[in-house]
């Protein structure tokens, strides 16, 4: 690839600054780049989709045609991010995951923060995601949000913002995983060129923080999936496979005296800790919905009286959902008694009738969310829409303003990829995942997800995006 051409970028580019010259922290990987043929990095990028596919890192997509997974679209071009840029990033990280469970245990016991006012009560006590049956229950730590994902994006000036939080069961670790043993596997001899962080420690962590969550020591832990149909089962039965944790759906479990066993061919054996990748609504058909079949009936019975620790615990969705999410920094203020260190993306919350009509007037310009939304969908984004999707939002708001809120559209950063034409660039954003148990832990980087269309800004799995390793170097001064 000795005649490298990368179109000068429109906004801000992870790898090339305005005069399209190679920032310094790709400096070694830019060079390296620039000796190999082709013909090489096509067959590299051919193999990963190959091995990819064997290992059976595919996405089971919804709404499409029964049992059809899709291959997530891997990209070998790395988003390399410095130590120093890192370093500052994180602490901001863990100050907002600390905020947050400090709000989750507030809000079930003392509500401090809805009697200071600073959040209405009928936002949080009202809230679908708010579990009446977790009110004075004491999880060990007084951690809620064990595992959490913090998607974050960089704007068209280079600064980084928080974009939202998922504290329910965020998902696509595995992916990071996969796509850092891939491209060692692809290029080894990067790796003995540049210092990255490691991140195939994640599943050792992982297993701490859960073992840290069970009410005495030596926890049996298991993950809980809801079973191969979903969406994100690869992940449930890769991280149960890394753990060495038995995998297990609902009808494996059962409940006596509430304690939680799980049936073996050796006879019934104790679980303390539940990994589960089922939403609150179907744990447990004699506590929320009575017809759900990936449950385990008495499972809340157990858990309220201490016999089994959950993860991440149940109501622990309120304070991921997006109507919560403006508050993020008033909670960091109120517990911690500290200025945020990451900001979030300006928001106007719809049920407020002057944001309301803000955002109808400007719906042409703006990104538009449903609070309960997840993966792309319930979403408009203005600037692309068409006049008839605009017109079907505007009725929609009207009819439900208290469902939605609504964000400038952000020139998100981009990093480039390999396409069929060359190397062009891709907008991106980063999930990195952070272990709140005894203390906070979190693997260097995290998932690094491309909108793989020219343009787009959508880089959800599900709507089409893709991945891409994410390396932190563990020093500033590159090779």
């Amino acid at each position: 690839m000795k005649h490298v051409s990368i179109p000068r970028p429109s906004g801000y580019d992870e790898m090339l600054n305005p005069e399209a010259r190679v920032r310094e922290h790709y400096g070694s990987y830019w060079n390296w780049l620039v000796r190999q043929p082709a013909s090489l990095v096509e067959r590299k990028r051919k193999e990963a989709e190959l091995l990819f596919h064997r290992v059976g890192i595919t996405f089971n997509v919804y709404g499409e045609a029964k049992g059809r997974e899709r291959l997530i679209p891997f990209d070998t071009l790395p988003r390399i991010i410095p130590a120093s840029e890192w370093h500052a990033l994180e602490i901001g990280i863990r100050q907002r995951v600390e905020a947050l469970n400090l709000f989750l245990h507030d809000i079930y016991h003392d509500q401090a923060i809805i009697k200071a006012g600073l959040i209405p009560a009928e936002q949080i006590l009202g809230n679908a995601q708010y579990q009446k049956c977790m009110e004075g229950v004491d999880l060990p730590n007084s951690v809620y949000s064990h595992i959490s994902g913090v998607d974050l994006i960089k704007d068209g000036n280079g600064t980084w913002f928080v974009l939202e939080d998922n504290l329910r069961t965020p998902s696509g670790v595995s992916y990071m995983i996969e796509n850092r043993r891939m491209m060692m596997r692809l290029f080894p001899e990067l790796f003995a060129d540049h210092l990255v962080a490691p991140v195939d420690h994640y599943p050792s962590l992982l297993l701490q923080t859960l073992k840290e969550s069970a009410h005495h020591a030596d926890a049996h832990v298991v993950v809980l999936t809801p079973g191969r149909y979903n969406s994100a089962y690869f992940e449930h039965a890769f991280l149960a496979q890394q753990m060495g944790v038995e995998l297990v759906e609902g009808a494996d479990l059962f409940t006596k005296d509430d304690m939680v066993y799980m049936r073996t061919t050796a006879g019934p054996q104790k679980v303390d800790v539940i990994y589960r990748r089922v939403d609150d609504a179907y744990l447990d058909p004699t506590t929320f919905r009575e017809d759900s079949t990936l449950g385990v009936p008495g499972l809340i019975n157990a858990y309220r009286a201490g016999n089994v620790s959950i993860s991440n615990a149940v109501g622990t969705g309120v304070a991921d959902d997006k109507s919560i999410y403006p508050y993020v920094p008033d909670m960091i203020r109120f517990y911690l008694d500290q200025d945020p260190i990451l900001q979030n993306v300006p928001t106007w919350q719809c049920r407020d009738k002057k944001s309301l009509d803000h955002v109808l007037t400007n719906l042409h310009e703006l990104v538009v969310k449903e609070v309960h939304g997840a993966g792309g969908y319930g979403m408009l984004i203005g600037p692309t829409a068409s006049k008839d999707e605009i017109e079907r939002f505007r009725a929609l708001l009207k009819k439900n303003p208290d469902h939605y809120i609504a964000q400038p559209t952000l020139s998100l950063s981009t990093c480039p990829i390999f396409t069929a034409q060359g190397i062009a660039p891709r907008h991106i954003d980063l999930r990195p995942y952070v272990l709140s148990g005894r203390e906070i832990r979190m693997a260097s980087g995290g998932l690094t997800r491309v909108a793989m269309q020219e343009g787009s800004l959508i880089v959800n799995s599900s709507q089409g995006g893709g991945t891409k390793d994410t390396w932190v170097l563990e020093a500033d001064d590159v090779k």
